[in-house]
């Protein structure tokens, strides 16, 4: 599976690099949320998708308390047309009283790694 979606982003990224004249450098836009309600003490699913961006290169981090956390599966790098990408990362947690999570961003169009906080739906 690891070899398979390495294989399909650097073909992706491949594709965008020769059609670098059809695109135009965007930010990303970026929503962090939770699969279900967020309720604290119940387990749930945090996803951050990231939308709209270009070039390719991307790295995205979930965080607890500013800590990355182990275990976040990421999708395969997609496009739309006009050669701006899409990308999801997700993992499964259960949020507690005092925990902060968020999604941390770092893309050529942004002049730092920037973070995203997830607000629970209290």
């Amino acid at each position: 599976m690891f070899l398979r979606s390495t294989f399909v982003a650097a073909l992706v990224a491949c594709l965008a690099y020769i059609h670098l004249g059809d695109a135009t450098e965007a930010m990303p836009k970026v929503q962090i949320y939770s699969r279900n309600v967020g309720e604290l003490g119940k387990p749930n699913t945090l996803i951050c998708h990231v939308s709209g961006f270009h070039p390719p290169n991307i790295k995205l981090q979930l965080l607890k308390n500013d800590v990355e956390i182990e275990g976040a599966q990421q999708s395969d790098l997609a496009f739309h047309q006009g050669w701006h990408f899409h990308l999801t990362k997700s993992v499964a947690f259960t949020p507690k009283e005092g925990e902060h999570y968020s999604c941390k961003v770092e893309h050529s169009t942004l002049r730092e790694a920037t973070r995203f906080t997830w607000t629970p739906d209290m």
